[in-house]
């Protein structure tokens, strides 16, 4: 029996899409919210998590950060999935026919330019696939979903138009995860992402990036979060390039840790070759 890569949304979601590109091998398992994917993992119903964290469009995923480090899993690949968003609707329907497009709410301002030239009202959803799959369901042949392709041949409908986004370059970063961590070198550029929290002394956020910048260490990403609900930036997650066993690498974690109560690695694992 086919191992198991659990993603939120429906079948034909952009996160199905990503795990398609990923792991063509494993059977898709959709999940109703990402705590659900995490759970499916930690159960063993499935063997990888797909996981969005940011997109160039509209930032970071809400709450991403905050799952990562609780999940106890850890990042074995990431995948950038371009959102090509297409008009779909019943087989033999004209785009003229179409009063109403829906699509999940952060969709629909992307489509904008779109919509308005064409006179089609925007109609929120919980997801894009599952309204390619209501609209299949009631017939609906005044009704059109913004969605992939992947669920246009999912739920029996035609693309009317392709690529309907205002934004072309609008791309999605996923993060593949496991109960295993996988710290092998397995391409020529390695990337390494964690979490920490600064001590509580003058500059120490400088300071503990200091030895990023000394020891010629890129750092990709820095964002800042809130823990318990307090008005101060409590925790720290980072991408870096390279990996811990580097020299550079390990000189940079050792000055970090002088500076920091807490690190924890979330995994390294190799960069995408479609990496921006």
């Amino acid at each position: 029996m086919a191992q198991k890569i659990a993603f939120q949304g429906e079948l034909g979601a952009y996160s199905h899409e990503a795990c398609v590109a990923s792991r063509p091998d494993h059977e898709p398992l959709p999940c109703a919210t990402f705590e659900d994917v995490i759970a499916a993992v930690k159960t063993g119903a499935a063997e990888f998590a797909m996981l969005p964290v940011e997109n160039t469009t509209y930032g970071r995923v809400a709450d991403m950060h905050r799952l990562l480090p609780e999940s106890g899993l850890f990042i074995n690949d990431e995948v950038f999935v371009r959102v090509r968003i297409n008009l779909l609707a019943l087989p033999g329907v004209a785009l003229s026919d179409i009063k109403v497009a829906r699509g999940h709410l952060v969709i629909l301002p992307q489509c904008r330019k779109f919509l308005e030239a064409h006179g089609i009202r925007g109609e929120a959803a919980a997801d894009n696939a599952g309204a390619a799959a209501d609209i299949a369901a009631r017939n609906e042949r005044t009704a059109a979903a913004l969605a992939s392709e992947l669920a246009g041949r999912i739920y029996g409908l035609e693309v009317l138009q392709k690529d309907v986004e205002d934004q072309s370059h609008n791309t999605t970063r996923f993060l593949v995860m496991s109960a295993q961590d996988q710290p092998e070198r397995r391409r020529g550029k390695m990337l390494t992402s964690f979490v920490f929290q600064v001590r509580n002394i003058p500059a120490a956020l400088y300071k503990a990036m200091g030895g990023f910048a000394t020891n010629g260490v890129n750092m990709i990403k820095l964002e800042s979060y809130m823990l318990g609900g307090a008005f101060r930036a409590t925790q720290f997650y980072a991408d870096i390039e390279g990996h811990p066993d580097d020299p550079e690498v390990k000189r940079a974690f050792d000055e970090l840790a002088f500076f920091t109560d807490m690190i924890r690695v979330l995994g390294t694992y190799p960069a995408d070759p479609d990496r921006p």
